[in-house]
């Protein structure tokens, strides 16, 4: 049975808590259904027996275990108290200690912020919550941050997104522990559609899209209606009623890419979702407007790190 103490501190996210928390509780639930033992002991741990979380719920939590007992993984979620939580000594300290008891050492969201306090992040991939990469990079220079990825490995140290990405590396971990099947019949349990793999985006291309003033949302919906033909720069420019020259300049500008990027970044997030629904690579090819499924797979191992056939049979 493998030990997973997941640290709780005032004002945490629940959900950083609770989501991991119960994939490692499904996964018991199969396994005793199966008539297996379970596979995981999780155990919420704390400094003080009664922890208030950001949502008001109290959780009640075993004491901080002392260093050089085994445990198998540790976790440490984010949430608002995660700045306080950084200048309390005693509790980095612990962190910094339970790490060198565990197997696997890992963070959800800003609890990211805890692991670099403690220096286990110094020279290693990181990913925390998007809107905290900022602060972050500018308190923890020495940490190799990126800012998209759903969960990085970096070693035995693990790092994940925002809030609901804690369960998708939970997942990771039941399928290294126990197997994919598993995993996805936990998934399947949860309702968590899709397991998502740790280099996917934590969020939309199209949405990073509108991050930006706003004068280009009108094109970036007709894109997405005709993705099919050939969005050539001079199509792009005459329906925002610019000049080829101004339309590139000014779409960077706006949204920190050029056109052709940010056409592929499009056909590759709806390339995804017809994947996911079941449509063949090669129908997908066509329907996105790649012209052909090599174009198609070279995007895709580009921007995801993979190829569309793994990704459809993955999902």
């Amino acid at each position: 049975m493998r030990r997973i103490e997941i640290l709780a501190y005032p004002d945490i996210q629940l959900l950083d808590v609770s989501g991991p928390l119960q994939v490692f509780a499904s996964a018991n639930d199969f396994g005793t259904q199966a008539g297996e033992p379970a596979g995981y002991e999780p155990v919420v741990v704390a400094a003080s027996p009664r922890i208030r979380t950001s949502s008001g719920l109290v959780l009640e939590a075993a004491a901080l275990p002392a260093q050089g007992l085994e445990v198998d993984t540790v976790i440490v979620p984010g949430g608002w108290g995660v700045n306080a939580a950084c200048e309390d000594a005693e509790l980095v300290e612990w962190i910094a200690g339970r790490s060198r008891d565990a197997t696997r050492t890992a963070s959800v969201c800003s609890g990211a912020m805890l692991l670099a306090q403690a220096g286990l992040l110094d020279g290693r991939r990181a990913v925390t919550h998007w809107g905290r990469c900022a602060e972050f990079a500018k308190r923890f220079p020495a940490v190799r941050l990126e800012p998209d990825p759903i969960f990085i490995r970096d070693g035995n140290v693990w790092t994940s997104a925002g809030v609901t990405a804690g369960i998708d590396l939970a997942l990771s971990f039941v399928e290294a522990d126990l197997g994919r099947r598993m995993a996805l019949a936990v998934a399947r349990e949860l309702v968590v559609f899709l397991k998502r793999p740790g280099g996917q985006a934590q969020f939309s291309q199209t949405l990073k899209l509108q991050e930006g003033d706003g004068r280009f949302d009108q094109l970036h919906g007709w894109i997405l209606d005709n993705l099919s033909g050939d969005l050539t720069l001079e199509q792009l420019a005459e329906h925002a009623n610019m000049s080829r020259r101004s339309f590139s300049r000014r779409y960077q500008e706006a949204t920190g890419r050029t056109p052709a990027r940010a056409i592929e970044e499009i056909r590759i997030e709806a390339a995804r979702r017809m994947l996911e629904r079941g449509q063949t690579v090669s129908q997908t090819a066509r329907r996105c407007g790649f012209g052909s499924e090599e174009t198609m797979r070279r995007g895709f191992l580009r921007v995801l790190g993979t190829n569309p056939r793994d990704y459809r049979e993955r999902f």
